[in-house]
């Protein structure tokens, strides 16, 4: 059986565990946190669920100890602060990246050869700071975040069809922000039938922009940053991983051409294995879309030189 860790405690991270744990993706799942009790207590408090909810994973909180993650499979980095009401996810960038950077470096003096999920904000400049200071083979490092504003958009087209989410195709590539995410609907259906062909353009264009802005819709409601569904989100993509499902999801991958962009990290549909990702998928996109997609690249890569101005990378 596999070993997972996830490192980062709060919300997203607790919650990631929680559905890993549940689907007992791991004989052994390791919770770190900087945070001193924090991750023992959550991995207790998991445990003694265990009985209720009929899972054998065995969860260990553990505090700053790499040590205890020897091994893993697959490392889930949900680390650094979250986001406020008002605050976007690429204020995060200059607290953030040192933390993302020292549990990269951490996680694989004793877990060399972990596949990495980085879910920490801004999640695409996350990614691309965890590719190059990793210097991994660029498969082996994934973003989660177009699985997440994917489900979001399912959800905002169920409602206006008043269908189940689970008959509904829908996929969001690009950036993991508010103005860089880009929801195909024209690739979107319900049980096979283009959603365009059942809603009218002006209700298509809502769903697509609710879902850019769901991220911080829920910051506005909560007071932080939303957990249930990225943390559901990240397991989901553990589970591809660790049970070789070859899913296709749309995820923060480097890219080296595909998509008319290199040097960055940004959502395309790819497969997903026991290795990491495995292809990129092309989805012919149209000239708008296109266009679109450059301009998310532009935005995303802008966040990138931060981390070079900052001496990150």
């Amino acid at each position: 059986m596999s070993k997972i860790t996830v490192v980062g405690a709060g919300n997203v991270g607790a919650t990631c565990a929680n559905v890993i744990a549940q689907k007992e993706l791991a004989a052994e799942l390791v919770l770190l946190d900087i945070k001193e009790g924090f991750a023992e207590g959550k991995a207790l408090d998991m445990m003694q669920t265990a009985t209720l909810c009929e899972f054998d994973t065995r969860v260990k909180g553990v505090t700053n100890d790499y040590a205890a993650t020897a091994g893993s499979d697959v490392v889930v980095i949900t680390s650094g602060i979250p986001r406020k009401p008002g605050m976007t996810r690429e204020e995060l960038i200059g607290t953030n990246a040192g933390i993302v950077k020292t549990v990269v470096d951490n996680v694989l003096k004793h877990s060399p050869n972990a596949v990495i999920v980085v879910i920490s904000n801004p999640m695409d400049t996350m990614t691309y700071l965890a590719l190059k200071a990793s210097k991994l083979p660029k498969q082996r490092i994934i973003g989660m975040g177009g699985i997440l504003d994917s489900s979001r958009f399912k959800c905002y087209l169920s409602q206006a069809l008043n269908a189940p989410a689970s008959d509904i195709e829908g996929m969001v590539i690009g950036g993991h922000g508010d103005t860089t995410m880009i929801p195909l609907t024209r690739f979107a259906a319900y049980k096979g039938i283009p959603v365009s062909s059942l809603l009218s353009k002006e209700v298509c264009d809502k769903v697509a922009a609710d879902t850019m802005v769901g991220g911080a819709t829920l910051t506005k409601l909560l007071g932080t940053s939303a957990w249930y569904a990225p943390g559901a989100a990240g397991a989901m993509l553990v589970e591809s991983i660790i049970r070789d499902q070859k899913k296709v999801f749309p995820c923060c991958v480097a890219l080296d051409g595909e998509y008319g962009q290199k040097d960055i990290c940004l959502g395309v549909p790819v497969v997903v294995g026991k290795n990491g990702w495995e292809k990129i998928v092309d989805y012919a996109l149209n000239a708008d879309e296109q266009a679109a997609f450059n301009k998310s690249a532009e935005a995303v890569r802008s966040m990138n030189n931060v981390l070079t101005e900052m001496k990150v990378i």
